[in-house]
């Protein structure tokens, strides 16, 4: 009998020992990545670009029901932010039901990096090469701008029909981006005529080649006292702390936009207190959905 008891203490002190060195071990974390639901080749851009949905409640090939489409830039880091706003408004039945697609371009950080710097910009800047080549210690030659041309053909003949020939989709379309993102749904605001019918415009590049963009929206303002296109939600956004550069020229667009006061565009603008330039993401994506998909109460 005492033997039985030295050798049950001898097994739960092993147990004991054996389990607190189990917990005691540091873990690594895991390395989760973000899988798309499929990959693009362009013929137009020469590279690939990976897409991520996201479906509504309720969506199913059973019936017949159609949706709108937003599409995301910087898809690859944008998609999990809007995905989940979307689920939690979802819960309240806050929001239309909307297919969300994410744009993704790079698999990596230096080459989502590259490519948006290409992709989003309207026009070629050198010295935006220069500095961000120096900043991330890119060889001479690396960074390239001026693709948003090309980039919305792509979107326009290659993505989109993608979309709508595999999913069950309206032309409602919408698109949305932060940064050099927000500067090309600036720019496509006033170049897709009613290809899209909601901009989600967040922290826009206006300052892009002296004001570039800014100065052309002006003179297409003042060119046009009326606006041929469906009913279109216009959001702008900036983070209160993002500094001069941003909230200036953001302020500046937004009010030209206003003050036209097209009777087929409506305007929302928000300047999001205590946020800076990527702060302001997960608050302005939200926002975003609320604002170009929010339901009435």
């Amino acid at each position: 009998m005492k033997h039985s008891r030295v050798r049950n203490f001898l097994l739960i002190l092993l147990l004991f020992i054996s389990s607190a060195s189990l917990f005691g071990q540091k873990l690594e974390p895991k390395k989760r990545i973000l899988e798309p639901d499929t990959t693009i080749t362009s013929k137009i851009m020469g590279k690939d670009y990976q897409l991520y949905i996201s479906f509504p409640s309720g969506y199913s090939n059973k019936d017949t029901t159609k949706y709108p489409v937003l599409y995301v830039l910087d898809g690859s880091s944008s998609f999990p932010l809007f995905k989940s706003a979307r689920e939690a408004m979802d819960l309240g039945n806050e929001l239309e039901k909307v297919i969300i697609v994410g744009i993704g371009s790079g698999r990596d950080l230096a080459s989502w990096y590259i490519n948006r710097g290409y992709d989003y910009t309207p026009s070629l800047d050198t010295i935006y090469h220069r500095r961000s080549e120096k900043q991330f210690g890119f060889p001479n030659g690396t960074i390239k701008s001026g693709g948003a041309e090309k980039f919305l053909k792509c979107i326009t003949t290659e993505i989109i029909p993608y979309v709508e020939t595999h999913y069950k989709t309206t032309n409602d379309r919408g698109i949305t981006g932060h940064s050099l993102g927000g500067l090309f749904t600036t720019w496509c605001f006033i170049n897709t005529k009613g290809v899209f019918t909601r901009f989600g415009i967040n922290s826009p590049s206006l300052w892009w080649n002296s004001n570039e963009v800014l100065t052309q929206a002006e003179s297409f303002f003042d060119a046009h006292k009326t606006l041929d296109i469906p009913f279109t939600k216009v959001f702008v956004s900036v983070g209160e702390k993002e500094g001069p550069i941003m909230n200036l020229v953001m302020e500046k667009y937004s009010t030209l936009l206003e003050n036209k006061a097209y009777k087929n565009v409506a305007v929302t603008k928000h300047e999001f207190s205590g946020e800076t330039h990527l702060s302001v993401v997960p608050a302005s994506l939200s926002r975003t959905l609320s604002v170009l998909y929010g339901t009435k109460k």
